[in-house]
C-alpha cells in the first residue's frame, strides 16, 4: 500500500502525517508513507485543498483533518 499526504508542511497537513503513521503502527498494516510538499505535484493529482490524502493512488480525502476514527475507517477499507 502507497499513502501520500499531500501539503505544503503546515500544521494540518503534518498532522493527518503523524496520525497516519498512528494508525499504520495501531492496525499493524505495512504502508510506504511520503509527504508531497510541492504545490505542482498536488495540483497534478487533481487536489486543490491541502491536507489531502491519497491511497494507492487514489483521493480519500482533501481540504481538512480528520477525526482518527475515520482516518483508521479510511485506512482499513483501503486495505481489503
Amino acid at each position: 500500500m502507497e499513502i501520500k499526504v499531500l501539503g505544503a508542511g503546515c500544521a494540518n497537513c503534518n498532522k493527518l502525517e503523524q496520525m497516519v503513521f498512528d494508525v499504520l503502527a495501531e492496525q499493524n498494516i505495512d504502508a510506504a508513507v511520503s509527504h508531497v510538499r510541492e504545490f505542482k505535484d498536488i495540483v497534478a493529482m487533481g487536489v486543490m485543498s491541502t491536507p489531502a490524502l491519497v491511497i494507492d493512488g487514489q483521493v480519500k480525502l482533501s481540504g481538512s483533518v480528520p477525526s482518527k476514527a475515520k482516518l483508521t475507517e479510511i485506512i482499513t477499507e483501503a486495505v481489503k
